[in-house]
């Protein structure tokens, strides 16, 4: 699909969510008509009929309701109703569906995600760690894998993230973290064999093919921001590290992520990986690399950590609290925080009473979480809007525009 198509169909679910606004912020249903008493005419102030569905959608939420709202968190089990009462009693914005959540068929992973949709109008971000090949939630897909792909042609990429999206999709996940930018031309990088590209220049054709494959499915996910390819070391235990300057970087690694974000993903996640010739910290906790996505690459859409329970994994003193990590996460320009590693049912609830003191300290500034809230909130309403149907590209530029 086109951007410009993309586009389109963005701007109809905006136009519509505008006009149903005011009568979903009373009841769903309570539609009043022009000749309804004055008692019940629902009247938006100037300042809150400027608002954007998902800006209206936030401000009525209190400070701890917007403060789960940019949670995904993770609870290890197939139960269907043990999820389901995880995602009542937390309100997170969202659930990463691992190894140890998806059955053996397809019929029974539909009936967990559905599970997971506690309010149909806000649905929750269901993502899944659908690459293909190494790391493949779903054992029905047969589809080929990165490895297979990186000396294919950009078509053959395209057609195969179709296909895995439609996949994920049909399970009812509307998020995969399927698109790994990264770039390497290391073999014994424990990267490589999930890249899309050995070079910058195939690895940016087949990043934006992939992206293009799998719009008006899913919501696409670029990882791992700014790249693992320049830093050695795996994230899983370690901070992986490289002196690499921004100009290289900017020339190189960045170019997959560049051509990811030009083509409309959606999401794209930082990694736990230190540039230090821009920022000694990890990229995930680093300011710097937040304005340099925004303001260098133009992402416009959701940003999120890769799982923070991997910093604590690093043995790193500074990164043994997991609510800590998620408020500075947050503070750094993260939209949302994603727990896994270690994961139970009390880890959510933990980093939302975590951040919801970091906001009433002044230690993360409310406008902060409204901007993150609002950013996921846009993601769940157009979600909503699409049903069972096509998903809008959130992050592509209007033509006529």
């Amino acid at each position: 699909m086109t951007a410009a198509r993309r586009s389109l169909l963005f701007a109809a679910v905006v136009a519509a969510a505008l006009i149903a606004s005011a009568s979903c912020a009373a009841t769903p249903t309570a539609k009043p008509s022009p000749t309804s008493s004055p008692s019940v005419t629902v009247t938006l102030s100037p300042e809150a009929a400027a608002l954007t569905p998902a800006e209206q959608a936030v401000s009525a939420m209190s400070l701890r309701e917007r403060a789960a709202s940019v949670v995904m968190g993770h609870v290890p089990t197939t139960d269907a109703e043990t999820l389901r009462s995880y995602m009542e009693s937390t309100a997170i914005g969202g659930f990463l569906l691992m190894g140890a959540n998806i059955p053996g068929d397809e019929a029974t992973l539909q009936e967990l995600t559905a599970a997971l949709t506690v309010d149909p109008a806000e649905p929750p971000l269901i993502a899944i760690d659908q690459e293909g090949g190494d790391v493949s939630r779903l054992p029905w897909d047969g589809l080929p894998s990165p490895l297979e792909l990186q000396q294919a042609d950009a078509a053959a990429v395209e057609a195969a993230y179709a296909g895995r999206a439609a996949l994920v999709r049909q399970a009812g996940i509307p998020v995969n973290f399927g698109i790994v930018a990264d770039v390497t031309a290391d073999p014994n990088s424990f990267i490589h064999r999930r890249i899309l590209g050995t070079t910058p220049d195939t690895a940016a054709a087949h990043v934006a093919a992939a992206v293009d494959g799998e719009s008006g499915s899913v919501f696409s996910t670029l990882k791992h921001f700014p790249g693992h390819g320049a830093a050695p070391g795996d994230s899983h235990s370690s901070i992986p590290s490289t002196a690499m300057p921004l100009d290289q970087w900017r020339s190189t690694d960045a170019r997959p992520f560049q051509a990811g974000i030009d083509a409309g993903a959606e999401l794209l996640m930082f990694g736990h990986l230190a540039y230090t010739a821009v920022d000694p910290t990890p990229a995930s906790l680093s300011p710097e690399w937040h304005r340099i996505a925004r303001d260098e690459l133009g992402f416009e859409g959701v940003t999120i950590t890769d799982d923070l329970g991997m910093l604590e994994s690093s043995g790193l003193p500074e990164y043994a609290d997991p609510v800590a990590n998620a408020v500075d996460a947050l503070a750094a320009g993260n939209d949302m925080v994603l727990t896994v590693v270690s994961s139970t049912p009390d880890t959510a609830p933990r980093i939302v009473d975590g951040i919801v003191a970091a906001v009433e300290s002044g230690a993360v500034p409310q406008e902060r979480l409204d901007e993150a809230a609002t950013r996921v909130m846009e993601l769940r309403l157009a979600l909503a809007d699409a049903g069972a149907g096509e998903l809008p590209c959130t992050t592509c530029a209007d033509p006529a525009g």
